[in-house]
């Protein structure tokens, strides 16, 4: 097999460019051919790496939205969520800056511009890390720790016109799990390991799960119709991915050596596999977790089949990639995957209009509990009393 990996592009708000760069990357270098061995252990564990954060991102993604439904209550202000016009403009959004970055790299040296990145990516991967390891390194801290509360208030103007510019509160449990990431941005910064290297992109695609909005199926198809165009134009097209991918380094992509087991931790072999084929699918499979929750029926349905469409599919791109010998754009696989599956699994269970009419913060007024839902003559309200 080929020692590259199709990647594509997209991760959403200000990294979505720089993962776009990384699509249809191949290695900067050839290496020597892997062993089989190693290119199983290699994929197997990429494809791994690609299923955690869409399984963790999507239950975290349920509690955000509970959270942001509350303060929806309260406040009445709705969440900033991508709206089908938004969707619809992201994959020419992400042209227009794939292209820009390649006549960037074009122009001024690469070295100067990498070098930029790291200060920027070890900022974002600080927080990102701190933001996932938080609760899990509180609880290690022991109960004798001298904890202590603090509440960052940061305003502009006075009176009437003062405004909240930030309001963050944070404890020293927080400050020490900061600390923590820290060291592992150092440790990206100074050596680019690896192991680094997918500590920071697993917690970007967790958070991306996790925190990116799709609030209706309807703007995820566009979404995802959308980057599977730009996704084969750009990796079949052009050499523009390709070019700009051997001269990126960013924490953008997930890779594992697949010599791995002649070199250990000192491999330099790499497979790899982009944000984007995990947080563009992620999103939207998550959004269908919080559908089957909205159901009440105590199932996951919708969320598993989709994340079992996406296991598939990925597996196909690898298939696909073994037998061309050529970097494939994943998202060709990954979104008829997951747009087909969910919408064949509400066409045989009666539910198409609820799929497709579901929104996470919908201001309408709830259906009548007497209204049929679907087949088998399933009422709202028997989902209420389940």
């Amino acid at each position: 097999m080929a020692d590259t990996t199709s990647e594509t592009a997209s991760v959403l708000n200000a990294t979505s460019a720089d993962n776009a760069a990384t699509s249809g990357a191949t290695n900067a270098t050839m290496r020597v051919p892997a062993t089989p061995e190693g290119m199983v252990v290699a994929y197997s564990s990429l494809v791994i790496m690609a299923l955690l954060p869409i399984f963790i991102g999507s239950f975290r993604s349920v509690k955000h939205h509970k959270e942001q439904k509350i303060s929806f209550q309260k406040s009445g202000e709705k969440p900033e969520t991508m709206s089908s016009k938004d969707a619809a403009m992201f994959p020419i959004i992400a042209s227009c800056a794939l292209f820009g970055i390649y006549m960037i790299f074009k122009v001024f040296s690469k070295e100067y511009i990498n070098l930029l990145l790291t200060v920027y990516f070890f900022a974002l991967g600080v927080l990102s890390l701190a933001h996932i390891n938080s609760p899990w390194i509180s609880k290690l801290i022991p109960d004798s720790f001298p904890n202590k509360e603090y509440h960052l208030l940061f305003t502009q103007g006075k009176g009437e016109n003062k405004e909240e510019v930030i309001n963050y509160e944070f404890d020293r449990k927080d400050l020490v799990c900061l600390f923590v990431s820290c060291l592992i941005g150092l440790w990206y910064g100074l050596k680019k390991h690896w192991v680094a290297n997918n500590l920071f992109g697993l917690a970007f695609a967790v958070n991306g799960v996790e925190l990116l909005s799709l609030n209706r199926v309807s703007t995820g198809c566009i979404l995802l119709c959308g980057l599977f165009l730009y996704d084969i134009f750009w990796v079949f097209g052009t050499n523009v991915m390709v070019t700009v991918a051997k001269s990126f380094e960013a924490p953008i992509k997930l890779v594992f050596p697949q010599d791995f087991l002649e070199k250990g931790l000192a491999a330099d072999n790499f497979a790899m596999l982009g944000l984007g084929d995990i947080v563009i699918p992620g999103i939207f499979i998550a959004l269908l977790l919080r559908f089957d929750v909205s159901m009440k029926k105590g199932s996951r349905t919708y969320f598993y089949s989709s994340f079992l469409a996406y296991f598939l599919g990925l597996v196909a791109t690898i298939f696909v990639m073994h037998v061309f010998k050529h970097a494939q754009p994943a998202l060709l696989y990954l979104v008829p995957a997951c747009i087909g599956v969910p919408i064949s699994v509400a066409l045989l269970r009666g539910e198409i209009k609820e799929l497709f009419s579901y929104e996470d913060h919908s201001d309408k007024p709830a259906v009548d509990s007497t209204t049929a839902s679907g087949s088998g003559g399933t009422s709202t309200g028997d989902k209420k009393a389940q």
